[in-house]
């Protein structure tokens, strides 16, 4: 995750923390509601970077590990998915 990116996510929490008090002040549910998805996605958006981070650190730690693991799993989803 860059900073930029890192800084976008911010700026849009931030944003939607403002629409939703400007909603709650304007009595507009609707502005309240589109101010919390609005941080929800941004915190959604922080989760998916992290987990992705965290993927790509491991896999750099231990490359045959993870090598292994992705064999497994395709090879369960071939067995699962697989016609009969």
């Amino acid at each position: 995750m860059s900073l930029l990116d890192k800084a976008n996510d911010k700026a849009e929490e931030a944003l939607g923390k403002g629409q939703e008090q400007f909603g709650k002040a304007a009595e507009s549910p609707e502005h309240e509601f589109k101010g919390k998805v609005r941080q929800g996605a941004a915190k959604a958006s922080y989760a998916v970077d992290d987990a992705l981070d965290c993927v790509k650190t491991k896999t750099q730690d231990s490359p045959f590990v993870s090598l292994a693991i992705a064999a497994g799993v395709g090879f369960l989803a071939a067995k699962i998915f697989g016609r009969r």
